[in-house]
């Protein structure tokens, strides 16, 4: 497969004693795709991108990044390919500065100084915020943090980024500017969000998630805009999509 393309065949994994988790799921993203994950809460979001980044490990059923098959003995390759941008850019920043904070992997990686200094550097100045090199994470903010954790995931250089809810907490100016800043990553994007305006605008195709297993997979118009699935899944068709067929309405409707 090229680089950025995953695939997921048949995978289960369970919970011990507590909750669900996923259940035969099946299906294949392409490089430079971008898909978005939709469900209500419980739906199975959040294991799947932790059975994807290898925090858990399947009880059947294989998960592929590129060509490799994922594994306990291949977690550090598979793990090299994917980046995770958490829901809360607090859990991901921690250091003195937002550079030490980009630095961090490249660190961990033994990487040669100047390499460092160069790929944090162009991290910073790929999302537009390389003037906060040298500022705290936590006096940044909701939406500085937000721009400053994703610049630290694509210093690593992968070719598949993992979004959980990338637009939470975020203000509409901030979102806009997320917005703006993902369509023009050239990386193979999975997005998890209950932000299905974003989902609409960014993804091309969708699939929802309801008790472990995927309920539908389309495109995003098709998907989204289908009431009666969204209703039956817990979800809401998004208001660009209803603002949208009521636009048409009017114009088919208007006199000449």
């Amino acid at each position: 497969m090229p680089s950025g393309s995953l695939s997921l065949e048949a995978v289960s994994f369970s919970y011990p004693l507590t909750r669900a988790g996923v259940a035969d799921i099946t299906f294949s993203v392409q490089a430079c795709e971008d898909v978005g994950i939709a469900g209500g809460n419980g739906a199975g979001k959040t294991t799947l991108f932790s059975l994807l980044t290898g925090l858990q490990i399947p009880d059947a059923g294989d998960i592929l990044i590129d060509d490799i098959t994922l594994s306990r003995k291949t977690l550090r390759d598979v793990r090299a390919k994917l980046g995770l941008v958490l829901q809360d850019a607090d859990d991901q920043l921690f250091c003195a500065t937002a550079l030490e904070d980009v630095a961090f992997g490249l660190i961990q990686r033994h990487l040669p100084e100047d390499e460092i200094n160069r790929r944090a550097a162009e991290a910073l100045r790929a999302v537009g915020v390389e003037h906060l090199a040298d500022r705290p994470p936590f006096s940044l903010s909701g939406g500085e943090k937000k721009l400053v954790a994703i610049a630290s995931v694509l210093a690593m250089e992968p070719s598949v980024l993992l979004m959980d809810e990338p637009s939470a907490g975020l203000d509409p100016a901030a979102r806009r500017e997320l917005i703006g800043l993902l369509k023009g990553l050239p990386q193979t994007k999975l997005i998890a969000s209950h932000d299905l305006d974003l989902l609409y605008e960014l993804c091309g195709r969708v699939l929802v998630l309801d008790g472990g297993r995927v309920a539908a997979d389309g495109s995003a118009e098709d998907i989204l805009g289908d009431e009666a699935l969204m209703r039956a899944h817990r979800l809401e068709v998004p208001p660009v999509i209803a603002l949208d067929r009521i636009r048409k309405q009017l114009k088919s409707e208007k006199i000449p």
